[in-house]
Order: C-alpha cells, then sequence, then structure tokens
C-alpha cells in the first residue's frame, strides 16, 4: 500500500519569503481601493501573518474570519458588484491566505495565488506606479519560489543574499522581454476589445449626471487630473473656458438630475459667433459615458454622439484613459425656437418647495413684464451686493432655495447656479443648470491645459428670445471682497508651498502625461501609422503580422542566445553537471527544467536501478552547491572529474 508523502514544512527564512511576496504583491491593489476597505484588509493581513506566525489558524477560525472580512467588504460596496468590489473580495481572501501556510505546499499556493493581485489592479488603473509596484510584486514572487524551490531539494537552502536572489529573476525576465515589447508595439491590435470590462460598484469621483447639496464638496477639493487638452492653432482665453459636462433639468427640491431620454434626441440648431477652436481632449477614466468638451461642441467625434442639450456621450464607458478630436465655437444663437415639450421641462418645478424664492420671482415679473433679460441682470445685481462665496456651507433642510437666498447668502457654485435656475423659473425663464469644467492650469512644459477636478463648475443657462440659450454664471456675480474660503485661500494657507514646487509638479504632469501617450494612448490607428516618419504611409494587418514574425524570430535568438549562455556556465562544477543530464536526455531520461536533482535521480533510477553510482555523484553534488561552507577545492575538483567521467551503465555491464 503507497504511503502518502508527509508535506515538507516551512523553515522560518522560507516563510518569510512567502509571506513578503504575498503582501508586495496586496500593496499595489490596496493602493486603489477605497480607503476604509484597504486599511481593513491591509490590517486584516498584518493580524494574520502574527498570529499564524507559529501554526495554522483552527478551522473553524478561519471560517468565521473569512466570512466577516467578505461580509464586511460586500457591505462597504453595498452589495453591488462590479470589477472594483471583485478585486476587493480578492484582497481579502489573500489577506487571510497565511491563516493555513504552514508547508512548502501551502506556500506555493499562496505566493501563486498573490500574483493575482497585481494583475487585478490593472483593472482599476493602468499608471506607472501601479506598473512599477506590479514589477516589485512579480520580483519578490519569482524569488520566493527560487527559495522554495531550495527547501524541495531536500537540502538546506542556500543563503543567497537578497539583491543576488533578485538578479537571477531579473535575468529571467530579460530573456522574455525582447518578445513582450515585440508583442506590445506589433502585435495587430483591434479597434475594439472583444469583451467588455465589468463597470465599478462605486463610481470615480467625478461629475455625474446628479447635483445634491454638499455633494460637490467632495471634488472641488480633488486636485486629481481630470483631463488634458491641447489646443491646435487658436487657443481660447482661460475666462473661454468652459467645458461642458452634463446638464441637469429636473429639480426635485433637493437634487438636480439629467433626464436620461434627453440624451437621445439630436443637438438643435446652432448658429456661431466665430471660427472657433479645434483640440485634442485626453480624458481620464471616469466609468461613465460622459465627454466634457468645450462650449459648444460642432459635432460629436467619432465613438460618441451628441444630445439635444449639447452633451456628449460615447457608446463604450470610459473605463481607461482615451483621447478625442473635437471642435468647438462660441455661440450666437442656440435653439432660438424652443419647442413646447423643452419648454415645459425647463420650466418645470415641485410644488411646496421654496416659496419666498418664487413669491420674489413673481414679484420680479410684475416689474419687469416682458423683458426676461432684465429679470436676468436684477438677480445678477442681487447676488453682487450681497451674496459671498465660501466652500464653508451648513446642509440646507426642506427650503434649500429659500435658506440660500434669504438665509446665510453664502455657498459656492451648486448653490448659486441651482438657486438661479429655480429663480429664473419662478419668473417664467426657460432655465437649466450646466455642470462642468471652468477654466484650467496650463502646463508650459507640456504646452497643453490640465483639467483638475478641483476645476469642477456649475453655471446656469437661461432661454431668451432670439438669442435662445444664453450662458449666465452667477457664481462669477460674487464681487471679489466677498470671495472667501476658496481652494486658492487654502492653499495659500500652506506657505506658498504649492507655488514653489510648480515646476515639479509641471514636470510630473507632464511625465505622466508621456506615459499616458506613449503607453496607454498606443491603441490600434496609432499602431497602423507608427512607421509613418519612416516612409510607410500605415502599417496593414499583413505588414504588422508580418513586422511582428520578424521582431518575434529576432526575440526568440536573443533568448536562446541568452539561454545558452547562462546554460553554458562559467562555473565548472555546473557545466560538468549540465553535461551529466545530457547524457542521459539522449536515453529519454532527461532532467526537466522545474526538477529538482533528488527528485531527477529517483525518476532515472526506476527506469535504471544499474546506475546506482548516480545516487552518490547526485548527492555530492547537492552538498557541494547548496550546503553551508560546501567543500573544499580538493573535493570540488574530484567531484568535476567524476561528473565529467561518469557514464550510463549498460545493461551488460550491470552486475548480475
Amino acid at each position: 500500500m503507497a504511503h502518502r508523502a508527509e508535506p515538507i514544512a516551512l523553515d522560518p527564512p522560507s516563510r518569510h519569503w512567502a509571506l513578503a511576496a504575498g503582501g508586495v504583491s496586496l500593496l499595489p491593489l490596496l493602493l486603489q481601493l477605497p480607503p476604509p476597505i484597504a486599511f481593513g484588509i491591509g490590517l486584516t493581513a498584518l493580524a494574520v501573518a502574527a498570529l499564524a506566525r507559529k501554526r495554522p489558524l483552527a478551522g473553524p477560525l478561519r471560517l468565521l474570519l473569512a466570512l466577516a472580512l467578505l461580509g464586511a467588504v460586500l457591505a462597504q460596496m453595498r452589495f453591488a458588484m462590479g470589477r472594483d468590489t471583485a478585486c476587493a473580495l480578492l484582497a481579502a481572501m489573500l489577506a487571510i491566505k497565511p491563516a493555513e501556510t504552514a508547508s512548502l505546499r501551502d506556500a506555493r499556493s499562496l505566493v501563486g495565488f498573490a500574483l493575482f493581485a497585481p494583475f487585478a489592479t490593472f483593472l482599476l488603473d493602468q499608471g506607472p506606479l501601479s506598473l512599477t509596484l506590479g514589477i516589485v510584486a512579480v520580483t519578490v514572487a519569482l524569488a520566493a519560489l527560487q527559495r522554495l524551490a531550495e527547501l524541495e531539494s531536500g537540502q538546506p537552502p542556500r543563503r543567497t543574499p537578497p539583491l543576488r536572489r533578485f538578479g537571477r529573476v531579473w535575468r529571467m525576465i530579460a530573456v522574455g522581454l525582447p518578445l513582450a515589447l515585440a508583442a506590445f508595439w506589433l502585435f495587430p491590435r483591434m479597434a475594439s476589445p472583444l469583451w467588455g470590462v465589468p463597470e465599478r460598484a462605486q463610481a470615480r469621483p467625478g461629475l455625474s449626471d446628479t447635483m445634491s447639496p454638499g455633494q460637490w464638496l467632495d471634488i472641488l477639493t480633488d486636485d486629481t487630473p481630470a483631463a488634458r487638452v491641447r489646443f491646435f492653432g487658436a487657443t481660447p482665453s482661460q475666462r473661454e473656458m468652459y467645458w461642458r459636462g452634463p446638464v441637469l433639468w429636473h429639480y426635485d427640491g433637493r437634487s438636480w438630475i439629467q433626464p436620461r431620454w434627453l440624451q437621445g434626441v439630436p443637438a438643435p440648431e446652432l448658429r456661431t459667433a466665430g471660427p472657433g477652436w479645434e483640440y485634442e481632449l485626453e480624458l481620464e477614466p471616469t466609468d461613465r459615458h460622459q465627454l466634457v468638451a468645450l462650449d459648444l461642441p460642432l459635432a460629436a467625434p467619432d465613438g460618441a454622439r451628441m444630445s439635444l442639450d449639447f452633451g456628449l456621450y460615447t457608446r463604450r464607458p470610459l473605463i481607461s484613459l482615451t483621447r478625442w478630436r473635437i471642435r468647438s465655437a462660441p455661440p450666437a444663437a442656440v435653439e432660438p425656437q424652443l419647442p413646447h415639450t423643452l419648454r415645459r421641462a425647463a420650466l418645470e418645478l415641485p410644488e411646496g418647495f421654496n416659496p419666498r424664492t418664487l413669491a420674489l420671482a413673481r414679484q420680479w415679473r410684475a416689474e419687469a413684464g416682458a423683458d426676461d433679460a432684465m429679470v436676468v441682470r436684477r438677480a445678477l445685481e442681487w447676488i453682487r451686493a450681497e451674496f459671498a462665496y465660501t466652500l464653508d456651507v451648513p446642509l440646507p433642510g426642506r427650503h434649500a432655495v429659500d435658506e440660500f437666498l434669504f438665509g446665510y447668502k453664502a455657498g459656492y457654485c451648486e448653490h448659486f447656479s441651482g438657486a438661479f435656475v429655480v429663480l429664473m423659473r419662478g419668473a417664467g425663464i426657460p432655465a437649466r443648470v450646466v455642470t462642468g469644467y471652468a477654466g484650467g492650469y496650463y502646463n508650459r512644459l507640456g504646452d497643453y491645459w490640465l483639467l483638475r477636478r478641483s476645476d469642477a463648475h456649475a453655471w446656469a443657462e437661461v432661454w431668451l428670445p432670439q438669442r435662445g440659450w444664453v450662458r449666465v454664471d452667477p457664481t462669477a456675480a460674487v464681487a471679489p471682497e466677498r470671495v472667501f474660503d476658496t481652494l486658492a485661500d487654502r492653499a495659500a494657507a500652506a506657505g506658498g508651498v504649492l507655488d514653489d514646487l510648480a515646476p515639479v509638479l509641471d514636470a510630473g504632469d507632464w511625465l505622466r502625461r508621456a506615459w499616458n501617450d506613449f503607453v496607454l494612448g498606443f491603441d490600434a490607428r496609432r499602431q497602423r501609422l507608427m512607421f509613418r516618419p519612416l516612409g510607410v504611409d500605415e502599417m496593414t494587418p499583413p505588414r504588422l503580422v508580418l513586422a511582428f514574425a520578424v521582431a518575434a524570430a529576432l526575440a526568440l535568438l536573443v533568448a536562446f542566445w541568452l539561454v545558452a549562455r547562462e546554460r553554458g556556465e562559467r562555473d565548472p562544477l555546473l557545466r560538468a553537471w549540465h553535461r551529466l543530464g545530457a547524457r542521459y536526455a539522449r536515453l529519454g531520461l532527461g532532467r526537466l527544467p522545474h526538477e529538482p536533482a533528488g527528485t531527477w535521480v529517483a525518476r532515472v533510477l526506476r527506469a535504471r536501478p544499474q546506475d546506482q553510482a548516480l545516487a552518490a555523484l547526485s548527492q555530492r553534488f547537492v552538498r557541494q552547491r547548496y550546503a553551508p561552507g560546501g567543500g573544499d577545492g580538493r573535493e570540488l575538483r574530484a567531484l568535476i572529474r567524476a561528473l565529467r567521467t561518469h557514464r550510463p551503465v549498460s545493461r551488460q555491464e550491470s552486475p548480475s
């Protein structure tokens, strides 16, 4: 009856290598998860590794811990499934994996499972930091597998310094790097993916199709990039840069909402007031379908459509960095004839909300008669005379607009635009809220404009006879001496450090844009045109296949040369050992690349019992290579001679 081999127990250094591989692999994924989830999973991983330091945790405890952690993750994600939820569950399972790591097999399972984490990170972020951390994780994981392979050989693992172990890993990676680069640059790319990537359960911070009280504070304090813009030819002034995003029509008394049905209605007539601008918009991932464009876009770019209110929507969610070529122009008249359905939608107000605002609006209408422009001017003059700009605003009650206009009279763009539109609608003037970005930061190093999420802005559009929709920015009407607690004020309170670091920040964002340009933005179109500087107008798929085949062949030749150079050991002991293995390979008993010496010899002896001398040679070789101190020079030379002279024993030579 065959007995199962006892599992090989982990020694402390091998366990440390396995845990290090798991921790380093988990790090890039945690950096892309929501902070509460990342913090909880990270603490759990440290606690589990400490508690299971001497022996695995009990089965019921492991089950309870797994259920508690997975339940906490799902609750934090509100039980919504998406790729971020899946990545968080993967991180949670990896965090509790050390609870059952005691043997060599467990350690290999931990390291192999850990390698899923850096690759899953690319579902959430494809930036240079994620790639760098992923490469570090793979390096540590492969080094850990090397250590585990030495443990499995049956001899004490060598005390190899970590840097030398990492060097071996990098030599292995260098063998496959030329082929990987050839595949990245030359393997024919598809214009669209074969399958879609699931959306996130939790949306990224940024513009959305709703605007609720207090919702914009997170956006206005977020300095991360939202988009980068490069103009071709004329460039508008910064005051003209209104980047149009979602247009909000419906108001329920608390939130402004974008009606979905308007996205399918084509854009109306537009008369421009100038030649306009042409530019390339590089948009960071949002997981939504909404583009932004300089007010107003003339047409939708390829892969997008334009709605009735000049919003641009993509066919696929924006889950990765994308580039769009757009033309915009200042409007002279937008929809001078307003259909009845749209007029009604632009005048609709919920019943039972903001009675003081509606009473004031009716009073202004009675005093202005049919002069809608006069009502608009009166509202802006009131704002200029009595209102202040600040980010420190209390959350409103039921009558939010009344509280803002007749109470604290201070707020930011969310308050000014929403209250202004309610006031206009109360006076019988069609109006709507437009959200997007305003202005931008010019990066002189890269000659492009950077839009940060903190540039998010909300303004209003009112419909006036003969002119159509007209942009009105009530926030800009606030008198300069009543602008308090802005983002600029908060930055200045830091002692002007950001101003001193401006060149560094410019260089950092320029490098990030270069990464986007040469890596993330390398799509099928750019691949076809990449040889244009060499006189090749377009690389068709057959040409790409041919170029890839040539490059792959050269890469394989380089790989074979590196492998041969590595196998053609400068170490005479290894060279003699490899030649010994080649003799048995001619008999069909060659050593497999992953096979330790002891395992290979046992397999040879099962097929050729007469070669008992090979077992003694193998033990001497392993002892010389891996035992602390090895042996003296005389023993080494004797072993090399024995390896060189050993030959497989023929059956005629075997003892009877």
